[in-house]
């Protein structure tokens, strides 16, 4: 099926907005001419955004949602359709990570973790894919990590929601086929981010030793571009780390035994 670019600049949802990834993509995005609208907890953080974009020519709104309430995910769907601000794509950004072993974690954070990173992404997926088959195109973004196809010691949890996201995207892209619409997921390496801050500030949280590799947002955000005008299922940001999963393949009995290393503590005996 061939399917045309819409003439008009596109509405895009953005997650998880207020910091990081997020912000860094809607003032990119804005300078390209769509449409940002802004979704995340912190409502002074997405004024401060949206004044900075709109000082800048762009055009921004913003719904303050807690994602991890089911209800708020409901009311930010409404009040899209409302105020006749349906987006055409749906980057799904919102997450967070924690770093230790496993059985010190606070379930709370657990449970946030799971309703952001995972819950989230399929309800939003659920709500708003409707909508962009009935217009006929649509992309749904989801923010992935090399974790989901690479796990290691210390992000059980959170690696575990990025592999579901590798599932859920490709599922949902071949469900798709023959239509307009679409789903990518961007399997990112380390960005420089308040991730890595909020991994440690979590309740038994530590350092992540991969934030010393990490690169910076800005080039997340121009791959996102490249992603909307040149859709595809998998994008490896930096590209290099497109060899990830052959890492788990071929030394995955290595990462094993090093892996208790790098966390900070021996491996219990059994």
């Amino acid at each position: 099926m061939r399917c045309e670019q819409s003439q008009q600049p596109y509405k895009i949802l953005i997650t998880g907005a207020s910091s990081g990834i997020g912000a860094v993509t809607a003032e990119y995005l804005a300078t390209k001419g769509f449409t940002v609208i802004l979704v995340a907890r912190r409502k002074e953080k997405l004024v401060e955004l949206v004044d900075r974009i709109t000082a800048n020519g762009g055009k921004a709104h913003f719904i303050e949602t807690d994602l991890t309430d089911e209800s708020q995910r409901l009311v930010l769907f409404t009040t899209l359709q409302e105020q006749n601000l349906m987006p055409e794509v749906l980057i799904n950004n919102a997450g967070f990570g924690w770093y230790g072993h496993y059985e010190t974690m606070n379930w709370n954070t657990a449970r946030d973790l799971i309703r952001v990173n995972i819950e989230a992404v399929a309800h939003l997926t659920h709500l708003f894919l409707p909508s962009m088959l009935a217009g006929g195109h649509g992309h749904i973004i989801n923010i992935g990590s090399v974790a989901g196809k690479l796990p290691e010691q210390g992000i059980a949890l959170y690696s575990s929601s990025k592999a579901f996201l590798d599932a859920f995207t490709s599922c949902i892209y071949r469900e798709l086929r023959g239509t307009c619409v679409t789903t990518s997921v961007v399997r990112l390496g380390p960005i420089k981010t308040e991730f890595f801050d909020a991994a440690r500030k979590h309740e038994n949280g530590g350092n992540v030793p991969a934030e010393k590799l990490a690169i910076p947002a800005w080039r997340v955000a121009r791959g996102i571009d490249r992603l909307i005008h040149h859709p595809r299922k998998v994008m490896y940001i930096p590209w290099y780390l497109v060899v990830s999963p052959l890492l788990e393949l071929l030394f995955s009995g290595i990462i094993d035994l090093v892996g208790p290393l790098l966390l900070g503590k021996k491996q219990k005996s059994r």
